[in-house]
């Protein structure tokens, strides 16, 4: 068994380092419907967040900015995550990834890509660097113009 969880968190760590070294979708969004600003003071990650929602669907999502491995890998997750569905889909997920990384993990959610952030939540100072990207997202489509903080 604990090589078994050993084997998941190399797998898990793996995956961050990827979109890490490589982050999906980063890039401005000329045509976006929605962005925000998100800035975390203990890290200094800082991103904006880029979705484009048609009749009520998020077609494209991308973001731009710099910060910790962490913050890279779960804003190139989240965008990879929302595209296809819902406004209020989207705004499901960020409460049950918020809840996962900060709470417990809920029982009925498939994370699918995104479990590999479960991990974070053993590391209190770090958890706040997953969740800039989600809480940024959250801003943008809430219409929320004040930057989203992790404080």
């Amino acid at each position: 068994m604990a090589d078994m969880q050993q084997d998941l968190r190399e797998l898990y760590q793996e995956v961050i380092f990827d979109h890490n070294r490589h982050p999906r979708n980063f890039r401005a969004m000329e045509q976006a419907s929605h962005a925000a600003d998100g800035y975390n003071a203990l890290c200094g990650d800082q991103l904006t967040v880029y979705v484009k929602v048609q009749d009520d669907v998020v077609v494209e999502a991308s973001f731009v900015g710099h910060g910790c491995a962490i913050s890279t890998a779960s804003a190139s997750l989240m965008t990879e995550a929302v595209k296809g569905k819902t406004v209020a889909e989207v705004e499901a997920l960020f409460q049950d990834m918020h809840a996962m990384l900060t709470e417990a993990h809920p029982e009925d959610r498939d994370f699918g890509k995104l479990e590999v952030l479960a991990g974070v939540r053993e590391f209190p100072s770090r958890v706040k660097c997953a969740t800039l990207a989600w809480h940024t997202l959250h801003n943008a489509l809430a219409g929320v113009r004040d930057t989203a903080q992790t404080e």
